[in-house]
């Protein structure tokens, strides 16, 4: 039997990679998307509702805010890519690579996200592959640390609240899923950063469970991640408390600016007292309403999010009008992110592949 070659396997890995960044997939998520939002504005169309809409420069503002926000939101993403790349990328550099970024995981679905493909391309950028494990690895830790930490302290404010407007009790359906991710969510997090600390006993750990019958299957990937702890945590017990305070720092910026956007939306649509407490629920409904729909099936959970809009909102928007933030909502944070990725993409493989066959030359 002949033993596989690793060079052809690398190679093979990362054309399946490529594929997978492949423009054809776009179609899919704005297909789901916007049918989902075209059947709830069909069925939950109000004329009157729609005409009271005033489409004045308070309208403007407040889309053009929710805009600007998620700019910013897009520019922390980017300083942090920065940051944890030791600064051999430029920050216009980092920018583009923020969008290939977030088109992978646009087109990928929520249960899967960007990050094996965000690991493929940085090892493409002239960086060891340690260092692009290093990256992604670290934001997955910080970005699991956030929504442990902040969605246990608004669930501590809010209550059962926090994810309806009308749930009294956290053991109905919506409740248990959140319950249910954030248990996994800790379960993940803690295994990773404790991984960072005791690299050799997780990937321990991991190759034991990988000879469970059950789990044998998964056993080449569960050596991956044992390996990929080790490399992180040698890379980053170096790294000064700066660099993780700038890390952490543009983590928050990138995340509480993604659901502020939605506050700003409702404000557009929607004529309300600015109230402080009221503002805050609308960010924390925006924030849990992401994390339930993390193991939706469809790319980038596509119908599952807009689906989801009204009713999580409904004590702020009416179903008519929540159609119409919802399809807004996406128009600002997701499908640009589309069309930005399918225009930046072919760019930027035609450039790797020229850097490869110089190489080879």
């Amino acid at each position: 039997m002949n033993p596989e070659n690793p060079i052809s396997t690398k190679q093979a890995k990362e054309e399946e990679v490529l594929k997978s960044l492949s423009l054809s997939k776009i179609v899919w998520p704005l297909v789901i998307g916007l049918a989902v939002v075209l059947y709830m504005v069909l069925s939950q169309f109000n004329l009157e509702e729609f005409q009271q809409i005033k489409w004045n420069s308070r309208l403007w503002t407040y889309l053009g805010i929710a805009v600007f926000i998620y700019v910013l939101r897009h520019l922390f993403y980017a300083y942090r890519l920065k940051v944890l790349s030791d600064e051999q990328f430029t920050f216009k550099h980092c920018i583009e690579l923020i969008f290939i970024w977030e088109f992978a995981s646009a087109i990928s679905p929520t249960s899967i996200g960007g990050s094996a493909v965000g690991v493929f391309f940085l090892s493409q950028e002239k960086i060891s592959a340690a260092k692009a494990v290093s990256i992604v690895l670290y934001t997955v830790i910080v970005d699991t640390l956030f929504f442990l930490i902040s969605l246990l302290g608004l669930f501590l404010v809010f209550g059962p609240r926090l994810i309806r407007p009308d749930m009294t009790s956290m053991l109905e359906g919506y409740g248990i899923t959140f319950m249910i991710v954030w248990v996994f969510m800790l379960a993940y997090g803690m295994l990773l950063t404790w991984g960072l600390f005791r690299p050799r006993i997780i990937r321990r750990i991991l190759m034991t469970l990988a000879r469970l019958p059950f789990i044998r299957r998964f056993k080449r990937g569960l050596y991956q991640i044992g390996q990929d702890v080790i490399v992180t945590s040698k890379e980053l017990r170096t790294k000064p408390m700066s660099f993780h305070i700038k890390a952490i720092t543009a983590t928050l910026g990138a995340w509480i600016t993604r659901f502020l956007a939605v506050n700003f939306i409702i404000l557009a649509l929607v004529e309300m007292d600015w109230d402080a407490m009221q503002q805050f629920l609308l960010y924390a409904r925006a924030e849990t309403m992401y994390v339930l729909t993390q193991f939706s099936p469809t790319p980038g959970g596509s119908g599952v999010m807009e689906y989801m809009f009204s009713g999580f909102f409904k004590d702020f928007i009416s179903p008519s009008l929540g159609s119409l933030g919802a399809l807004l909502w996406r128009l600002i944070t997701y499908y640009p992110y589309l069309i930005i990725g399918a225009i930046i993409i072919p760019n930027w493989i035609r450039r790797i592949l020229k850097a490869r066959s110089t190489t080879s030359q």
